[in-house]
């Protein structure tokens, strides 16, 4: 388990690394970066999404109880850090970094895992895992942005318009309805999309590497250490009991927990970026969660299984 977990791992930090390094290098002009990120944003991502929740095999999956208790744990720990958002120093935009570097998952992490531990059956596992997270930790995060991003706090109409635009939210739910039609999607899309989706992955991380502003670290101390604790520590211990609320075991129960003990994704970057977060902080977060996880992650995940 912990091999499958560190070979997960091991591209990502590489690739943030390698940003790091390309805009120290100014191997590209600094113009790209904010071009990239609004690729991403626009784009890229919403392929990711949109393509694999259309295109999931959910067969022989506790599809049911599997998504209440993700949802159930999700929705709960997201409560809990807003919260407790005194306990985070700094500025509105410094917190929904820190919100999102508790609530989201690195879907590229918790997909290769899932197979390494499981093959073919822990593909449908993530498959359902993406179905349930994905559409719920966008939308308390265009809520969050909306209340504490700097473009200040919005009214009920702007919330639900920034809801029903933003691309990535209006990406799950197209793939969550074509999913539940079985029309699937036309052989010269399908491709398409899954080109698009898997060029998000290497470019937003590039875009956190190249984001990274060593200098900031002891600022990032607290922030980081929070985030971190609600990530590896609260929220799979969230999880478990929702897993025993809802009697969901095994396998599936295994695979909750793996999700939700990930660290958080490279689109909470461009999130930021795009949204009115603190991108330099996200970027932090992000970078540190990937190292932590190689500890954190199989940690999490081997103490808690017994208690399954």
């Amino acid at each position: 388990m912990t091999y499958a977990l560190l070979m997960a791992l091991l591209p990502i930090a590489l690739l943030i690394a390698l940003g790091a390094w390309l805009k120290h290098r100014q191997f590209v002009a600094d113009s790209f970066w904010p071009q990239a990120e609004r690729l991403g944003y626009y784009v890229l991502l919403p392929s990711l999404f949109f393509h694999g929740l259309a295109t999931a095999k959910l067969d022989g999956v506790p599809v049911k109880g599997m998504i209440s208790a993700l949802v159930l744990s999700t929705v709960a720990v997201a409560i809990l850090v807003i919260v407790t958002r005194a306990l985070v120093k700094g500025d509105d935009a410094a917190f929904t970094s820190v919100f999102q570097g508790g609530v989201r998952f690195n879907n590229y992490v918790g997909v290769s895992a899932a197979a390494g531990l499981f093959g073919a059956q822990g593909i449908a596992l993530a498959a359902v895992a993406n179905a349930a997270i994905v559409p719920t930790v966008n939308i308390l995060c265009v809520l969050v942005f909306a209340w504490y991003g700097s473009a200040g706090r919005m009214s009920l109409g702007k919330v639900l318009r920034q809801l029903a635009i933003n691309p990535l939210v209006v990406a799950c739910f197209a793939g969550i309805t074509l999913q539940a039609l079985g029309t699937g999607l036309p052989p010269g899309i399908e491709p398409l999309l899954k080109a698009l989706g898997q060029a998000s992955l290497p470019l937003g991380l590039l875009c956190v590497g190249a984001a990274l502003e060593l200098g900031s670290v002891r600022q990032w101390l607290r922030p980081v250490g929070y985030a971190s604790v609600v990530k590896f520590l609260i929220m799979p211990v969230v999880t478990l009991y929702a897993c025993h609320l809802f009697g969901l075991d095994g396998k599936a129960a295994i695979a909750a927990l793996l999700f939700q003990a990930l660290p958080t994704a490279s689109s909470s970057y461009i999130m930021a970026r795009q949204l009115g977060g603190d991108a330099p902080l996200m970027a932090g977060i992000i970078a540190c969660q990937t190292v932590l996880a190689a500890v954190a992650l199989p940690v999490a995940v081997i103490a808690l299984t017994p208690l399954i």
